[in-house]
């Protein structure tokens, strides 16, 4: 059965140059939780499903296009920026008539999809403007309501009288409308104004004068359209996104010490009984099974952790995976490749890299494993280092299950170490093990008697 709506096209404003950011980066491509701000603009307007997203750029347009070449989007150029009116007006000739058009922009990241989704089901013959109330309005267009609740004006402040000044629901910019009567409404506002820009908000006052309703639908709270011009602004909006996430991860049941210091800059998916402690920051796919404590300054970057395992504070893990009752840190560094099995242990101050350790087996301290295969109950000395790479290529170690490593030891790749062998500690090993066998590499200590060291 066809779908009855009109198609929806998507136009996101995203020409601006962002002065008052101080920054060569275009505006739009400024990071909030860890992604371009058009980034969050444009994936929360797919969630609409749109027949099309067409992307306004003009500074910066090269470097917009190839930060988000996987966007699937339609790139519009507006060569010269006069206005937002004028903005709209270049990605028209790819929208049919009979299309809704969806005006979003490219520094107002936290509109929720819901709120779009209002405002695109409020068109009808004329457009649909997206309200929000403010304490302090000033400064804003207010909206002028008739008696049945339409739009009847936009009134900027400054030509604002006292009763109107008086109205807190204030103008968003983003609008939606039917794409047929908005090509006209836009053909029809003029640039007599001191900045010489056509200004989209003037189509509300074309579609009055044709005799079209023009409705309203009003966004939940002020900072879900707050837009960013400026570092100071950036930052409020990534607290509002941040505390978003917080608020929602608390109700799905995530055991947060402070809400206010918990940043997740990706996806995150947990089980029961997750304890989440101070400043721990979240990036990319993040997994935690029941029962997984994460201490404070955690930073956790497309992990998956299983039930039961804890990482203690400070310490940092990319691109791996911690098994069931596992322990890290704290200050220990797990890279991409890294695999710890049930029940194992990466200490303070251990770095591992590619490297796969066995359940029960521990690397307590101090000590760098890459390129390696630990079996089941290792025992890995403080200080010992997988030397795996030769100046020119990476070469692997492996370590039976049951051996014990001595402290201060060096595994020279490519190298294997036997089950239930020993290595004494400070051996350096360049030769494979026998199985249950001890191997220590150790010059003899000599003395030197009657020794007097130079003094100044």
């Amino acid at each position: 059965m066809s779908d009855p709506r009109p198609p929806l096209h998507v136009v996101i404003l995203a020409a601006g140059q962002g002065k008052r950011m101080r920054s060569a980066l275009p505006k739009v491509l400024h990071l909030l939780a860890g992604r371009p701000l058009l980034r969050h603009v444009v994936d929360t307007a797919r969630t609409l499903e749109p027949a099309a997203i067409h992307v306004v750029h003009g500074h910066g347009g090269e470097r917009v296009r190839e930060a988000l070449a996987d966007a699937a989007v339609n790139w519009v150029e507006q060569a010269e920026q006069l206005g937002t009116g004028h903005a709209v007006q270049q990605a028209m000739p790819d929208i049919g008539d009979d299309a809704t058009v969806l005006v979003l922009y490219g520094d107002v990241p936290l509109v929720r999809a819901e709120t779009m989704a209002d405002l695109v089901a409020a068109v009808g013959d004329g457009p649909a403007v997206l309200t929000v109330d403010l304490q302090n309005p000033a400064g804003y267009g207010r909206i002028v309501r008739n008696a049945e609740g339409f739009v009847e004006r936009i009134v900027e402040h400054k030509d604002a009288g006292l009763a109107e000044l008086a109205l807190t629901e204030t103008n968003t910019g983003l609008m939606a409308a039917p794409a047929g009567a908005l090509r006209d409404w836009l053909a029809r506002c003029d640039n007599s104004n001191a900045q010489g820009e056509y200004y989209l908000p003037d189509c509300v006052a074309a579609a009055r004068a044709d005799g079209r309703r023009v409705a309203a639908t009003q966004a939940s709270d002020p900072g879900e359209v707050a837009g960013v011009n400026d570092r100071l602004q950036l930052e409020a909006a990534e607290r509002i996104y941040q505390r978003r996430q917080a608020d929602t991860a608390l109700r799905d049941g995530l055991g947060l010490v402070d809400r206010n210091r918990f940043d997740l800059r990706g996806h995150l998916r947990f089980g029961q009984d997750c304890t989440v402690d101070v400043g721990v920051v979240m990036e990319g796919a993040v997994t935690l099974g029941d029962n997984v404590r994460i201490g404070p300054y955690v930073c956790l970057r497309d992990v998956s952790i299983e039930s039961g395992a804890v990482i203690e504070a400070h310490s940092i893990l990319e691109g791996a995976h911690v098994g069931r009752d596992a322990r890290v840190g704290p200050f220990a560094r797990l890279r991409p490749g890294a695999e710890l099995g049930t029940g194992a242990r990466a200490g303070n101050f251990v770095e591992i890299k590619k490297a796969v350790i066995g359940p029960g087996s521990k690397v307590n301290h101090l000590s760098y494993i890459g390129d390696a295969t630990l079996g089941c109950d290792v025992n890995v000395g403080a200080g010992t280092i997988t030397c795996n790479y030769d100046g020119t290529n990476k070469h692997h170690t492996t370590i039976g299950d049951g051996a014990f490593i001595g402290s201060g030891t060096q595994l020279v790749a490519p190298v294997s170490v036997a089950s239930g062998s020993v290595l004494g500690a400070g051996t350096t090993l360049t030769r494979d093990t026998e199985a249950d066998s001890l191997t220590v590499t150790r010059a003899p200590a000599r003395s030197v008697s009657g020794w007097s060291r130079r003094r100044r």
